[in-house]
């Protein structure tokens, strides 16, 4: 399975996994798989409604069509919706264990997600093609022939830039700044910079609020990265740039500074909502 490493503010490169081609596929037709099931359900359900509609109420035929509209538009809000919601996942990234991150390994902001998805050419163009194939009853016209040709153009450059980029991104993750990861099988809320702490719990560096949220991503990346490949040597750099920004001292090894970093971090920010 490639791996990409990516620098960070602390001079250590943290290694992410890049999902196989296939695995990437296999998640984009399980969405579209969702979508189609939805849309047919949905122009369905509209057919029931205007079997008795007169064809000659106009009506009556824009108000048909208002409904058309917002039937259709959950499937091009699915997956801005469910990325936001769900941290960087739809129903077929959860599936096939895929993750929408920043370039540094971190949560992607809601801006990166709204770019990510406003570029989002490819399955949207084919999905625009299946709601005209559906409407127009599979018509072969001109306009649908063209959508078709530019659909399938999208489609294609972001196979090539899928395939031929060194971090595998397509033209919405160049331009949002994001990548696409491959998650633990058994991912959780030890995933994130959450931390389970005592009501009892006494905090002992205060100054970590003084940390970026970015860069609290970072340090939980590198505390994964070293427990994964048992090079906790590389912590110390990190944990030195760390007490040298927040003017601390102490003798705590570097994992166990850093981790401890996180539990502060957790217990103070949530205290300030009790």
């Amino acid at each position: 399975m490639p791996v990409i490493s990516i620098p960070t503010s602390f001079n250590i490169d943290v290694a992410f996994e890049v999902p196989s081609f296939g695995r990437r596929i296999a998640s984009l037709l399980i969405d579209m798989a969702v979508e189609i099931c939805y849309l047919i359900t949905a122009f369905w359900l509209l057919g029931k409604l205007v079997e008795n509609m007169d064809p000659w109420d106009e009506d009556g035929r824009h108000n048909l069509w208002a409904i058309q509209l917002l039937a259709i538009a959950p499937v091009f809000l699915y997956h801005i919706i469910m990325e936001i919601t769900t941290n960087g996942q739809s129903v077929g990234k959860k599936i096939m264990h895929l993750r929408v991150v920043n370039n540094n390994g971190g949560k992607a902001s809601v801006s990166q997600f709204l770019i990510r998805w406003l570029l989002r050419v490819s399955d949207l163009w084919i999905v625009i093609i299946l709601i005209l194939l559906l409407s127009l009853g599979g018509g072969g016209n001109m306009q649908t022939f063209f959508i078709f040709i530019l659909g399938f153009g999208f489609l294609v450059t972001d196979i090539v830039l899928v395939a031929s980029s060194k971090r595998a991104q397509r033209i919405g993750d160049l331009l949002a700044h994001t990548i696409l990861i491959r998650t633990n099988k058994h991912e959780d809320l030890s995933n994130t910079i959450f931390r389970e702490v005592r009501e009892d719990y006494i905090p002992v560096f205060p100054q970590v609020m003084h940390i970026s949220d970015r860069d609290l991503n970072i340090i939980k990346n590198l505390l994964d990265n070293a427990h994964k490949t048992h090079r906790y040597d590389q912590l110390r750099t990190a944990a030195d740039r760390v007490k040298t920004y927040l003017k601390i001292e102490t003798d705590m090894e570097p994992y166990q500074f850093l981790d401890k970093l996180l539990e502060d971090y957790n217990y103070l920010s949530t205290s300030q909502h009790r």
